[in-house]
């Protein structure tokens, strides 16, 4: 853990933000007002006047020095909660330079630290700012380097061909259902995914699909009696083709008999990501309710890391399932890769890359290793021996050089705390391939609500962009228990958000 000392007396969220900028550069970090011992030692000063946010740092370390200042002008006073914002936004500039000074590591996203650096390109783009003006402001204010603010661009630029109405969207709504279920939960994973044995009779599975089909029932009905339209459905879990081929054909039967306008859903979804789940007759089932959009995930194409990582199935068992899905039907199909597995390099992601290339699928979800706090490789990350940021880069660098030369174009991205690197996730697609369900959750423009296991749901204000959110319970035996009331509180919270003026 690196020792920070801070000689200024600031707010709790202030230590927070300036804690993730030292974060970028340190495994673990610790800024504190009295410390014994630190390893670095910063000064601050800052004030405002006439809306000028003036900012220095001086950082302190093994008898150098680095020093930066920083400055910007607004145009309005603000509001309290913007003024914090900036002010933010003014110490984390100039720390982050110090530490760049410092260490010699040049941050891509500059000061950056959230998940979904689009929607701060959107947002600029709705208040009317040019691509030259928001490029100027990314690289000035934020410190984002030219490349990733290229990204961005190709990125935005895919999302409004993909959903012309983007910006109009928030008055329609999105699902996801979660089903809680894996053949076995993966080292890196912290989803909702509960082991399924492969014999099992009636018990928690039966009893959750029982609460489940009456959720999406509920949820349907509000959606017809207030003429919602969905935009799109998204299973996922855990990996919803776990359960048998007769439970999958019952829970859609479910959804088509519940939501409103089935054949007008622009896009359905179901995660098929362990190939080991995947049978004919589940693909039967898919066909048979129109569903052509699936994941098949490798992550790897090296048996050894699968084996590491806590996935029970082969690299072979992945390429035939794939054939299989796409011999069955399935026309839209997305694979998974992660950089900077344990033991894994240039040569195993290179390696991955070429068998890609020989299935081609319509798009491929490149991600880097994230440590999740809840994670079992988290828990015991000695175990785990990941490639350092040099390498993770230069492995996001061969799969943007792949891409591109195979015909895939960047769609959405996101970021996680503890990622390799400091590095992103990106979903690339063939044209006319992109994931709408992706986008959407992505770019927070509409309502997400979420059914089942641990489904998440996101209430977006189609006014105000405002977000409130609601968890179902992750475990199934507590969604069995309170599902009912989950179910209560959404609804009411649909009706506030929206009221009566949809109702006919």
């Amino acid at each position: 853990m690196k020792k920070i000392l801070v000689h200024e007396r600031f707010k709790e969220d202030w230590i927070q933000v300036l804690t993730h900028i030292a974060n970028l550069f340190f495994e673990d970090s610790k800024l504190c007002e009295s410390i014994d011992n630190p390893d670095l030692s910063v000064h601050f000063q800052y004030k405002i006047e006439n809306n000028v946010y003036s900012t220095a740092c001086q950082l302190e370390v093994d008898g150098k020095t680095y020093v930066c200042t920083y400055s910007k002008e607004y145009d309005t006073d603000g509001t309290e909660r913007e003024q914090n914002i900036r002010m933010k936004r003014a110490l984390s500039h100039v720390l982050l330079d110090v530490l760049e000074q410092y260490t010699g590591i040049k941050q891509q996203w500059g000061i950056l630290t959230g998940i979904r650096p689009t929607k701060l390109y959107h947002k600029f783009r709705k208040e009317g700012l040019s691509r030259d003006e928001i490029r100027a402001v990314l690289k000035k204010d934020f410190r984002v380097s030219d490349e990733k603010i290229s990204l961005l661009e190709s990125i935005v630029e895919r999302q409004l061909a993909t959903i012309p109405d983007l910006d109009e969207i928030g008055n329609e709504v999105s699902i996801y259902i979660g089903v809680p279920f894996c053949p076995t939960k993966c080292a890196y994973c912290t989803f909702p995914a509960y082991a399924i044995a492969p014999n099992r009779k009636t018990g928690r599975v039966a009893t959750f699909l029982d609460a489940l089909h009456i959720e999406m029932r509920e949820i349907g009905k509000w959606l017809k009696e207030n003429n919602m339209k969905v935009t799109s459905v998204y299973w996922g879990g855990g990996t919803p083709t776990s359960i048998e081929a007769e439970e999958m054909d019952a829970l859609y039967q479910t959804m088509y008999e519940s939501f409103p306008n089935p054949e007008n859903i622009r896009e359905i979804t179901v995660e098929a990501g362990r190939p080991d789940t995947i049978t004919l007759e589940k693909l039967e089932v898919l066909k048979k309710w129109g569903i052509d959009r699936i994941s098949v995930n490798p992550q790897s194409y090296t048996d050894e890391t699968l084996k590491a990582i806590g996935r029970h199935h082969s690299v072979q068992e992945t390429i035939d399932k794939f054939w299989l899905a796409r011999n069955s039907g399935m026309n839209n199909i997305n694979m998974d890769l992660i950089i900077g597995l344990p033991n894994e390099g240039i040569e195993e992601f290179q390696h991955s890359l070429d068998e890609t290339e020989k299935i081609m699928p319509e798009s491929l979800t490149v991600h880097t290793l994230s440590f999740k706090r809840a994670s079992e490789m988290t828990r015991n990350k000695e175990k785990y021996k990941v490639a350092d940021r040099a390498t993770v880069s230069r492995m996001m660098e061969m799969a943007q050089e792949w891409t591109r030369e195979n015909g895939y174009h960047p769609y959405y991205l996101y970021r996680q705390k503890n990622i390799l690197g400091n590095l992103e996730n990106v979903g690339y697609s063939k044209p006319g391939d992109e994931s709408i369900y992706n986008i959407v959750i992505m770019e927070e423009v509409q309502t997400i609500i979420g059914i089942g296991c641990g489904a998440a749901s996101k209430f977006v204000n189609p006014e105000t962009g405002a977000i409130t959110q609601y968890y179902n319970p992750k475990e199934p035996f507590q969604y069995i228990a309170s599902f009912e009331g989950a179910i209560e509180k959404k609804i009411e919270m649909l009706d506030q958000l929206y009221g009566v003026e949809l109702k006919k």
